[in-house]
């Protein structure tokens, strides 16, 4: 669409389930706190994977552009494609006008994809919301198992498997 003129570069939509859909408007909150879980991340990322922050990322019918995402390799390494869900060890949403299309729409578009986890900055309720990807005998990977963190809690990290480390609560809330 892009090279037929149809959409600009950097025009504000992003591909969710085969939709375009407009991307929500960024307050000043919702700024600062997708900088602060940034800067969180890669205090604690080891080496070989990186952090990325409102980059997209290609899954099947999607092309989300998530606040933030640890992404495997080096930025380089994704000169000719964006990584895809076998390269992403965890996306990150922050939500305040857009709760109930991150908690339920993307949830769902990340699970399908097999994102191992997904996580809401949820800057209404001031907690953040972890969304573990389940994977029961029937193999269906959609279902996510949800635990919450408020601003006295610690957020494990955990990336192929393994905990890598704890983001405070505290120090990515506003």
């Amino acid at each position: 669409m892009i090279r037929t003129g149809i959409l600009a570069d950097g025009d504000p939509i992003e591909l969710l389930n085969g939709w375009l859909v407009t991307k929500m408007t960024k307050t000043p909150r919702h700024r600062l706190v997708t900088g602060l879980v940034r800067s969180a991340l890669e205090r604690i990322i080891p080496p070989g994977w990186y952090v990325d922050s409102q980059q997209p990322i290609t899954l099947a019918a999607s092309e989300p552009e998530p606040d933030g995402a640890v992404v495997r390799g080096q930025r380089r390494d994704y000169a000719d494609r964006h990584p895809g869900p076998a390269d992403v060890g965890l996306v990150v949403e922050v939500a305040d006008s857009n709760l109930d299309r991150d908690r339920e729409f993307r949830r769902t578009i990340y699970a399908q994809a097999g994102v191992p986890c997904y996580s809401v900055v949820n800057l209404i309720d001031d907690r953040v919301e972890v969304y573990s990807l389940c994977r029961p005998a029937s193999g269906d990977a959609s279902q996510y198992e949800r635990r919450d963190f408020t601003a006295v809690d610690e957020v494990p990290v955990v990336l192929g498997g393994q905990e890598i480390g704890h983001v405070a609560v505290r120090e990515i809330l506003p």
